[in-house]
């Protein structure tokens, strides 16, 4: 079991990570273990978190990096694995959410109504159930942090992305809700707790860039960058950055 000394900040705390597979979970992963977190990720794929968590793992030295495959999608199953992580390590301190998806058409007409069945599951109910398994165990830290990573057209939807950008911003309403309840339940002295957005137009990494040498990916975030600034967020106060939407890319 962890120590119980942890008073805030990155080094010692228990942090999970959701939809961990893929590059920006490893980069995350990562940059989350070397500052001293004891970082539990999960995710849906086996392999890609069986690949993510160990590459991070070798990336970090060795560092405290776990993985379980956790259905996101079932409430009971995301309380159960909030309630393993406190139970294992005496707290739970952040949880940071990745769990991402995309489905689009050519034109507005053309919109598939499925593809919002099939992100309202990946972008909303990932982000209600981790929320609600999360909430009281992150109001019980000394550092509790939930961040969300959106997509910036959120705010500035397209014809051809109508069903995406609704949930992604459906999810940064219930986000900002979250933040609420941390504000209103910890008294007047402030939030205890800290909900975020970070919002991205799209993520990049080396992999993207080897196959695309001549794209420019403008506006685009590194996967690198993006695991700097989640790891920001447990060095400003819950006030500062409790209900915010935090742009990683120029704002529209």
């Amino acid at each position: 079991m962890t120590t119980d000394t942890y008073t805030g900040g990155l080094d010692g705390a228990v942090i999970a990570v959701a939809g961990a597979g893929g590059p920006a979970g490893r980069a995350v992963l990562q940059r989350l273990a070397r500052e001293g977190g004891h970082v539990i990720a999960a995710d849906a794929d086996p392999e890609r978190l069986a690949e993510a968590v160990d590459a991070a793992r070798y990336d970090a030295g060795g560092a405290d990096i776990t993985g379980e495959i956790v259905d996101l999608l079932d409430l009971e199953a995301s309380q159960d694995w909030a309630g393993r992580i406190e139970k294992d390590h005496g707290r739970v301190d952040g949880l940071v959410h990745l769990v991402g998806g995309w489905r689009g058409s050519a034109s507005f007409p053309e919109t598939d109504l499925g593809d919002w069945d099939v992100l309202h599951k990946l972008l909303i109910r990932t982000v209600q159930n981790t929320s609600l398994a999360f909430h009281d165990g992150l109001m019980r830290s000394h550092g509790g942090r939930y961040v969300l990573i959106s997509a910036s057209g959120a705010t500035t939807p397209t014809a051809g992305n109508a069903a995406y950008s609704a949930a992604k911003a459906a999810a940064e309403a219930w986000t900002l809700a979250l933040g609420d309840s941390f504000r209103k339940l910890s008294g007047a002295d402030g939030p205890t707790a800290a909900a975020t957005v970070l919002v991205i137009k799209a993520l990049v990494h080396d992999e993207m860039r080897a196959t695309r040498p001549n794209a420019k990916f403008a506006g685009f975030t590194d996967v690198r960058d993006l695991a700097e600034a989640i790891a920001d967020v447990w060095d400003q106060s819950p006030t500062e950055v409790n209900g915010t939407r935090q742009w990683l890319t120029p704002r529209p």
